[in-house]
């Protein structure tokens, strides 16, 4: 099914910047109210190299944007976090909130140790539940892959993780003596007559039926009307071998991102 935009209530005094800090990429949303005016990512191993492209990209974008009032990360990379922080803070002499430290996810954690559970995934579940009501199944695609539960009552009830497409490849290669290293592709037919296409086939048509198998596992136990959206960097590329997939909304993290700093920065205005 095709995604779909739901107007929700935000602050638009100003314009804001999300930085989501993942194993695999940096990405960065510059939002008005509920719009994202622009986009951007970096490699997360090269955030070095890359430090100069963020500060005249920070610069360029506040510069012609009316400027930014304030700016919130969230990361899986610890050390990473005051690098960018601190970045974040020179460029846009602004308030940068980290999200688990200074503002928390309002969604009820249901984990044995709720600090296992990692800000993104909290932050998908929240603003999920949000835009396509509960009980859902979110599924982000990055380099891992994990599902997320959220009860009829908006609580978070726990998940799965297994690995990402890209994790899965490079595996297959760095774990046998024959098998190329090769990049994330489509295939041209489920039976792969040489070995690439073979290992196309077994990632996109394989996590494509797992997904879809633990999406109908899951559904016995939550319930038929339950919802289930892909996010992520891979949710649109995953796209074509889902059956079970009601919503795809790969920006969904931002999304959660923005709401998050937007409702802080309409009460602190009040």
């Amino acid at each position: 099914m095709k995604s779909r935009t739901i107007a929700l209530p935000a602050y638009e005094a100003g314009m804001i910047l999300v930085c989501d800090i993942g194993n695999t990429n940096i990405r960065f949303g510059f939002f008005k109210g509920n719009s994202l005016i622009f986009e951007a990512k970096l490699r997360t191993r090269a955030f070095g190299q890359s430090k100069a492209y963020l500060e005249n990209m920070i610069k360029s974008k506040s510069a012609g944007l009316s400027g930014i009032e304030a700016n919130i990360i969230c990361s899986v990379v610890p050390r990473l976090n005051k690098k960018i922080r601190d970045c974040l803070s020179a460029l846009t002499a602004r308030p940068v909130y980290l999200v688990g430290k200074d503002l928390i996810v309002p969604i009820k954690n249901l984990y044995a140790n709720p600090a296992q559970v990692g800000p993104d995934r909290l932050i998908c579940a929240y603003m999920a539940s949000l835009l396509y009501g509960a009980p859902l199944i979110c599924v982000d695609l990055g380099t891992a892959i994990t599902f997320d539960i959220i009860s009829k009552d908006r609580k978070y009830a726990g998940g799965i993780i297994l690995p990402g497409l890209h994790l899965s490849l490079s595996a297959l290669h760095q774990s046998t003596a024959l098998l190329p290293e090769i990049k994330l592709a489509h295939p041209k037919t489920i039976i792969g007559k040489d070995t690439r296409q073979s290992m196309l086939s077994g990632i996109t048509f394989g996590f494509g039926s797992l997904i879809d198998g633990l999406a109908d596992k899951l559904k016995k136990r939550l319930g038929a009307k339950t919802k289930v959206i892909a996010c992520g960097g891979d949710a649109l590329f995953i796209k074509p071998y889902c059956k079970k997939i009601d919503y795809f909304d790969a920006g969904l993290i931002l999304k959660g991102l923005s709401r998050l700093l937007n409702d802080k920065l309409e009460i602190d205005s009040r």
